[in-house]
């Protein structure tokens, strides 16, 4: 055999082996993808497919403060629109004197860190647990302001609290996270923003849930309340969505933490070989405080849908990130705090909140569903 040959056989063999672990390469002509993502292997587990998603670049988003953390610390507070007590501030706080209202709640946001909110978030307690519509921006020690929710549970108008704590089944001393709602719900609420669809498939999940459980009594447990996060909260059902997202959350952790150098920022999800949901942020950092959650709502779906369509691959995955321009855009603007961008486009809309607080102007979250 030809001495260069030698050579380069097991050079070779040696690049082919690197190849395995780093991300999937640049389009033909060596650029970067248009979008800045680009997509590695899939991790896969039952019907549920996530594409970790590394980015061109990351954020400093330290400062930023979630919703769970907010409400942990008890720095955020949550309310019915009429049980809002005043509050001494420098700026004027708007009086709040009208009753309860199913699509209104007020938040107050006394830290001193900029608040995110997340379009999809549960917040549970009051009249009605609600679900976040919008993403959004906080500014620190804010004055009350209207929260913009959904309902998501019909049958119930008796307050079971006097503010909203997060998590289906709070009330320990440590609250639970939050709940996300799955992209089904999620979906309706940010891009129809209609109240009786949000409903409709409230209604969908709970009637699917209680067929998929074995158990006649979850099943009628299941069917006896108009709860979303009751829905999610019962035993059987998070067995179920355990069992789908506990092996991606764990696998995607190992492999974030593995790509933090790398700026692993997000996903691209599947459910049953169709592409429905993207979630990417800003950095590594604010991804792994919502990849908890994310991950169950994207595993609850997946519990639920059963029709099949085949295999989804990379390159597809790659060509719905890359997919950004649409055909009509909807901006929704706070001056010096964030600007919320709707993209309509063919088969998808998508949602991109960016900060406009002082030393930022880049992109914290973006969303995308299919349509």
């Amino acid at each position: 055999m030809n001495p260069k040959l030698l050579f380069l056989v097991p050079a070779l063999g040696l690049l082919a082996g690197i190849a395995l672990f780093l991300p999937c390469p640049a389009p033909a002509g060596g650029m970067p993808p248009a979008s800045g993502y680009t997509i590695l292997a899939p991790i896969r587990h039952g019907n549920l497919t996530v594409f970790p998603v590394v980015a061109a670049r990351s954020f400093d988003t330290k400062e930023f403060l979630t919703l769970d953390e907010g409400l942990r610390s008890g720095e955020v507070i949550v309310t019915e629109s009429g049980g809002v007590q005043p509050l001494i501030r420098r700026r004027r706080t708007p009086s709040s004197q009208s009753g309860a209202q199913v699509n209104q709640l007020v938040l107050v946001n006394n830290s001193k860190r900029p608040l995110i909110l997340l379009a999809g978030e549960i917040v549970t307690g009051g009249k009605q647990d609600r679900v976040i519509g919008k993403d959004r921006i906080i500014p620190p020690e804010s004055d009350p302001i209207d929260l913009g929710v959904f309902c998501v549970e019909p049958g119930r108008w008796v307050g079971s609290s006097d503010r909203f704590g997060v998590g289906a089944m709070a009330g320990g001393p440590v609250p639970a996270p939050a709940p996300m709602a799955a992209p089904n719900v999620r979906g309706k609420a940010m891009a129809e923003k209609d109240q009786q669809q949000v409903w409709s498939e409230v209604a969908k999940t709970r009637t699917a849930m209680a067929e998929t459980v074995t158990l006649e009594a979850a099943a009628q447990a299941i069917n006896g309340t108009s709860s979303y996060a009751g829905v999610m909260g019962n035993e059987e059902v998070k067995q179920r969505v355990d069992s789908v997202a506990e092996p991606i959350q764990k696998n995607y952790q190992s492999l974030i933490q593995q790509l933090r150098d790398q700026n692993a920022v997000g996903v691209v999800v599947a459910v049953n070989g169709r592409l429905v949901w993207a979630d990417i942020f800003a950095s590594t950092n604010l991804l792994e405080k919502y990849w908890p959650k994310l991950v169950r709502s994207y595993a609850a779906e997946a519990v639920v849908t059963r029709t099949k369509s085949g295999e989804v691959d990379v390159r597809r995955a790659q060509e719905f990130i890359n997919r950004l321009e649409g055909r009509h855009e909807t901006v929704d603007s706070e001056p010096g705090l964030y600007r919320h961008t709707e993209i309509a486009g063919d088969g998808f809309r998508a949602f991109e909140l960016t900060s406009l607080l002082p030393k930022t102007g880049f992109d914290l979250h973006l969303a995308k569903m299919a349509e």
